[in-house]
């Protein structure tokens, strides 16, 4: 059965064409309604008993599944044109909020999620004078136990328990922290008076769920705020020290924790016999949740945060970002752009931003200010970093015009610069913008202020890797460009350059290539290179006995770059005995110059020609040599029956 598109003009404050939404959507369009979630919410209800309704409200989306509730039916889809289009200095809204419309109804993919049970037990940290107010507010609620950093005195209630300590390490995450201590001391309870601590004991271990750092030291764990049942306060502050507290008492039950990337290790580039290569994703981890793992990384999902820069750098797409995956933010673009341009709309521009921050300055400009100009359609996104140089370029590929990126406070401003410089690089220079607009004002001055753009690129389809994706993009956008273009310093493309002269083919490089854009030619001495599959590892280069390879950061949008190239050959040796090449002539005749006569264990009888023969050559002539070291002694002759019989007759 079709959707039905029930519109409203919010009391009037914006403008709503039907006809052209519904006809660029393909939904049927109601009759644009003035009040529906108030006067006019019996419509509401008769849509939603009917069960294909998509309400045109983000603002009263609770309120609309409040009534499906009451009705028995399912929570209705709602999608918001007004922040996002109606609102807006730009009266000819209808194309944009079309292009909303088709986006918010892209099937979204199933979400992957983990859960974590937290049993309550919780620590607290802190002096006496705040930790002890926290621990009895709580202790009705969670298992307490304070860890006391000072010399206060102990409280007579045994309501929660009280150690003192050095806490040397912690680390986990909601449900399942682990705690290591010295000089842990507990409390004696028995005697008349106050309590005492029991004799100290080094190497202590022991557990929690919760930790409620009120210590005011640095943080225990790198990103704090990313870490989840980690709560931290200043102690000097009354109230955020009260926030933490209700937070920590929530923290107790069963939750659901999304599972933010996939990780396919096979592709991992890390390292090689014990070689360490990429280690982009291990340096941009702000929690320490992608750690080494024989040659490849392992992601703990737990404390994942889901900042989606580790699926942005990865050069191999060995972790890849999947809440949602890459190819949902794709197809919701090109929907975006599709249906913008069948509703009449030209030259559209794409603003990137987040669910909280971007979100928020969204509606306050359009609420209080000029809105978004019509020809900028915005997309939310889960993560920022996340949105790497790949999904740039594709937005460039899908037909936008411009790409402006909107960070926040609490951006990974490394990870995007880095990423937008690179897609800067590969052909969207001047049409993909970080905007750090510190109000909802600047923001709307900033997007007006760009103007109308010209037609962008015609359209093309990146299917694939983010690596395919990346590459499509940028031939589409640099169609008049045959010649390696430079990128940035450790982008993940580019060319292998070696020094001829010093290489000797021991082909090291080639065995060690993660990506197999290095190989060899198994009938004669040579190294070949495909510059299409190359990360940039590095790993060449630190495995080269000769230090004579060289990376160069590039982009060669040319068909030769999928092509294997040769980089070195040599003339093969030819055995001396049976004629078959082998090894390398020039590396051969050098170790003939140096060993051959000279060394004790090739001096006399000939044993230098042992280095001019092929494998199966030199085995036989070691074999059939006088100075066999395969060779032994005669075998013994079996002893029988007869033989010991004999020996018997003769004593």
């Amino acid at each position: 059965m079709p959707k039905h598109l029930i519109l409203c003009d919010c009391l009037g404050s914006q403008t709503i064409d039907a006809e052209t939404i519904g006809q660029a959507t393909g939904l049927a369009c109601s009759r644009v309604h003035t009040a529906l979630c108030t006067r006019e919410i019996a419509a509401a209800a008769e849509a939603i008993e009917v069960g294909d309704a998509v309400i045109a409200c983000g603002q009263e989306a609770a309120r609309f599944a409040e009534l499906a509730a009451d009705l028995g039916q399912p929570e209705p889809h709602c999608v918001d044109i007004r922040d996002r289009a109606g609102w807006s200095d730009d009266a000819a809204a209808a194309p944009k909020m079309a292009a909303l419309v088709a986006e918010a109804l892209v099937p979204a993919p199933q979400a992957k999620s983990v859960d974590v049970i937290s049993d309550g037990t919780c620590l607290i940290i802190g002096r006496g004078s705040v930790a002890f107010p926290a621990a009895e507010q709580l202790a009705d609620t969670l298992a307490v136990t304070v860890l006391l950093t000072d010399d206060a005195d102990l409280p007579v209630s045994r309501g929660f328990e009280t150690v003192r300590g050095t806490l040397k390490s912690a680390t986990g995450t909601l449900g399942n922290f682990a705690l290591h201590l010295d000089a842990l001391s507990q409390i004696e309870p028995g005697g008349r008076g106050g309590y005492g601590f029991g004799l100290a004991r080094d190497k202590a271990e022991t557990s929690c769920a919760i930790i409620l750092d009120l210590s005011g030291n640095p943080p225990l764990f790198p990103a704090h705020e990313k870490r989840d049942g980690y709560l931290r306060a200043d102690p000097g502050d009354p109230n955020t020290v009260a926030t933490a507290v209700f937070e920590a008492a929530q923290h107790i039950g069963t939750f659901e924790k999304p599972l933010h990337v996939a990780l396919e290790a096979q592709l991992c580039a890390h390292s090689r016999a014990g070689q360490a290569g990429c280690t982009r994703c291990l340096d941009a981890c702000p929690t320490g949740a992608i750690q080494p793992d024989g040659d490849h990384v392992t992601v703990d999902p737990l404390i994942c945060a889901g900042c989606g820069a580790c699926s942005a750098l990865c050069p191999s797409g060995a972790i890849i970002y999947d809440a949602p995956p890459v190819a949902f933010d794709l197809r919701r673009m090109q929907v975006m752009a599709e249906t913008y341009i069948s509703a009449g709309g030209s030259a559209p521009r794409l603003l990137v931003h987040d669910d909280g921050h971007g979100a928020e300055m969204i509606a306050l400009a359009a609420r209080f200010g000029r809105g978004l100009p019509a020809d900028v359609l915005p997309l939310s996104v889960g993560s920022l970093a996340g949105f790497g140089h790949a999904e740039m370029l594709a937005a460039l590929a899908l037909g936008f015009t411009s790409v402006d990126v909107l960070t926040s406070p609490k951006s990974d401003l490394d990870t995007i610069s880095r990423e937008h410089e690179l897609a800067s690089a590969m052909g969207g220079d001047g049409r993909i913008r970080l905007l750090d607009a510190r109000d909802p004002e600047a923001m709307a001055d900033a997007l007006y202020s760009i103007g109308a753009q010209p037609a962008g690129t015609d359209p093309v389809l990146p299917l694939g890797s983010r690596r395919q994706v990346a590459r499509l993009a940028a031939k589409a956008l640099m169609p008049d460009v045959t010649h390696p273009v430079p990128l940035p310093v450790g982008a993940p493309y580019g060319a292998v350059l070696v020094d001829t002269d010093a290489c000797t083919l021991c082909l090291s490089c080639a065995s060690l290539c993660p990506s197999g854009a290095l190989g060899d030619n198994p009938d004669k001495p040579q190294l070949r290179f495909q510059e299409d599959a190359c990360l940039q590892c590095g790993l060449c280069a630190t495995i080269c006995p000769e230090k004579a390879i060289t990376l160069e950061p590039r982009f060669n949008p040319a068909d030769m770059a999928l092509a294997q190239i040769v980089l070195h050959e040599e003339e093969p040796f030819e055995c001396i005995e049976c004629g078959k090449p082998f090894g390398v002539k020039s590396t051969v005749e050098k170790i003939m110059e140096k060993l051959a006569g000279k060394h004790a264990m090739f001096v006399e009888g000939g044993t230098g020609r042992l280095i001019q023969m092929c494998d199966d050559c030199r085995i036989r002539a070691q074999y059939h040599s006088e100075a066999n070291p395969l060779s032994g002694g005669d075998r013994p002759r079996p002893r029988t029956t007869e033989d010991y019989l004999s020996k018997r007759r003769d004593h």
